[in-house]
């Protein structure tokens, strides 16, 4: 008898000792997880869009997910709804389209070699577009992107008393660009924003929206090799919620159009 309870004592003690060795690897695997999904890239992602394509909705209620959900490991993902205008003459006038945001999906179609236009495109970074409702396309393209470093970017915000205003200052750091120079863009966006729509595609739907882009201004050239600092006094529309609103600033190659860094803060 004592044998074989010295015998069973010791597959006892050997499974506590398997266990706790698992136990200790489990952890340190689910930390080491946790500090490295707390680094997280900026990732720009625009989707252009309207209120007139009935092909939209799903795309924007995507964005919105990405947004809201930030889903992709290691991705910190910023989102932009860019309304364009040439749906806008047939049946239903969307309220927050602009030629400017037509004119900037060109710029896209030129230089990804797409050599059209279409709603809805989304765009990661600049680089990778694609149908703004397919999702699988959208979380493999914010993947690869957050595997790739970005230039470091800090905003700052000083409301302006009794004003409809705020100043914004962008910090970005030392460029490595190749080409010499990166134009630094600031954006403002408001959530929460929605249209029930009268005519058009979508007739009679209630058309709910991302962070939509209200206004979007150039503060101008960071310089490789070297840091930089650009401010900018923003007004805003009495129209807009304040707090709604969010600075975003990015960094974008002149002739590429890649993002080599973004960030964004509220502006409540």
């Amino acid at each position: 008898m004592p044998p074989a309870k010295c015998l069973s004592s010791g597959i006892v003690l050997l499974v506590l000792l398997v266990g706790g060795m698992s136990l200790a690897r489990s952890k340190s695997t689910n930390s080491s997880e946790s500090r490295s999904d707390s680094v997280r890239t900026p990732i720009l992602v625009e989707l252009f869009t309207s209120e007139g394509c009935s092909s939209c909705p799903p795309a924007d209620a995507f964005l919105a997910r990405l947004e809201a959900q930030q889903p992709v490991a290691g991705a910190e993902i910023i989102a932009i709804e860019e309304h364009v205008d040439y749906w806008d003459g047939l049946g239903w006038r969307d309220p927050f389209s602009s030629a400017d945001w037509t004119e900037r999906q060109r710029r896209y179609a030129d230089v990804l070699g797409s050599g059209s236009i279409y709603t809805p495109q989304m765009i990661v970074n600049g680089s990778t577009e694609f149908v703004g409702s397919r999702e699988r396309s959208g979380h493999d393209a914010i993947e690869q992107a957050a595997r790739r470093s970005a230039v470091p970017l800090t905003l700052a915000t000083t409301p302006v008393a009794g004003k409809h205003a705020t100043e914004i200052t962008v910090r970005v750091e030392k460029v490595d660009e190749p080409s010499g120079e990166a134009e630094v863009w600031l954006a403002i966006t408001e959530t929460g924003l929605q249209s029930a729509a009268t005519r058009g595609e979508n007739a009679g739907r209630d058309l709910r929206h991302a962070s939509v882009l209200r206004r979007l201004q150039k503060l101008g050239v960071a310089k490789s090799g070297a840091q930089g600092t650009f401010t900018a006094k923003v007004s805003f529309d009495s129209s807009w919620k304040r707090e709604n609103l969010h600075a975003v600033a990015f960094l974008q190659e002149r002739r590429k159009l890649h993002i080599l860094g973004a960030a964004q803060v509220p502006l409540a």
